[in-house]
Parts: C-alpha cells; structure tokens; sequence
C-alpha cells in the first residue's frame, strides 16, 4: 500500500495530548490520522482502527454507534497511556457519504444496514485494512492489540502482515442503534 507520512504535531485534547500523524495515500493524495500516544513502536500495541463517519462523529447521528466507538477507544488509549487510533476515511462502510445517505432512505422504508448496501449495488462493506497495516508498520508496531467486534477487521490485517489480538469494543447504543448493531452481529458475524 503506497502511503506516505505527510505531517505531524502535538494534539492537546481532554483526554491529554496525542501525536496527530496525516498520511496521504498513491496519486489521489487521500488523507488519513493516526492519533498516537506514547511510544508504540514495538508488540502488543493498543490500536483501533476506525472508519469515518460524518453523521455520527460530526452531526451527532444516533443511527450508529460510531461516534461511543471513537470515543471509547480514546479513552481507553489515554488510560494506557500506549496506543494508536488509526482513522480511515472510509465513509459508510467505504461507499462514500453521499450513498450512505441513500443507504439511509432505504433504511426508513425498513431495509436493514447491509440490504441497503447491496439493493444500491455496492457489497455489505467495502473497506480495506492494507492502509492501517502499512500505516500502524509506519509507526512501528510489530503486533497490535485490536479494540473491535468485527471479523473482517482482524482477518484484513493479518492478511496485510500484522499480528493481531482482538479486544471486545461494544459501546452504549441509542435506541436509534439497536437494530443497527444487532443487524452487524447476524448479517457481519461481528463478535460479541
């Protein structure tokens, strides 16, 4: 995977300060963060691997529990005081913003998250871990201790090269979210 480590600085936040790494990736100069705190070159790395989610993160959407997932991870990082969040920008399960939205109509005329997915013509998820792998090898971690439920994320990092223990990740949900997250446990056979 041809990514390349484009700028970094300090980042002071709540749960105290991270290093903000900015990796751009091939021709399409597409960027990606990893959040960083302590020195994690090295095994056992606590990492998370985290997909962006606009309406979740940034507009307060109570469809997913994408937003409890990133901040659950942060804390548990700064609790350590050792770790990586490594955030992709994979909107919508790497369909893109505008046809998660589409995924959404659907949804409200009762399609669950990944019929919604497939009647648009795109597979269930279609996200990549190769990217994570050559960034969290970047940083220098050897092996990583994974905070995740699903099955695909642990598989596609072993398959680029990078020893992973998984550690349950299950987040509070909204009441908005519930079938949400009981649809990825039957239909993605996320863990848990």
């Amino acid at each position: 995977m041809d990514v390349v480590r484009y700028s970094e600085a300090r980042l002071p936040t709540p749960r105290g300060d991270f290093r903000l790494v900015v990796y751009r990736t091939g021709a399409s100069g597409e960027e990606h963060v990893a959040m960083v705190m302590g020195d994690v070159a090295g095994a056992e790395v606590l990492t998370r691997v985290h997909s962006s989610c606009f309406t979740g993160e940034v507009l307060g959407s109570l469809r997913c529990d994408c937003r409890e997932q990133l901040d659950a991870a942060l804390a548990r990082i700064a609790v350590e005081g050792r770790g990586v969040l490594v955030y992709l920008v994979q909107e919508g399960r790497g369909i893109g913003l505008g046809n998660k939205v589409r995924a959404y109509a659907l949804q409200d005329e009762g399609v669950d998250t990944v019929d919604a997915n497939l009647q648009l013509g795109f597979d269930a998820d279609l996200r990549s871990y190769d990217l994570a792998a050559a960034i969290l090898r970047d940083l220098g971690a050897t092996s990583i201790r994974l905070m995740t439920n699903n099955p695909d994320k642990i598989a596609g990092l072993e398959r680029a090269g990078l020893p992973v223990v998984a550690e349950s990740h299950w987040v509070g949900v909204s009441e908005h979210a519930v079938d949400y997250v009981e649809v990825k446990k039957a239909k993605m056979g996320h863990l848990g």
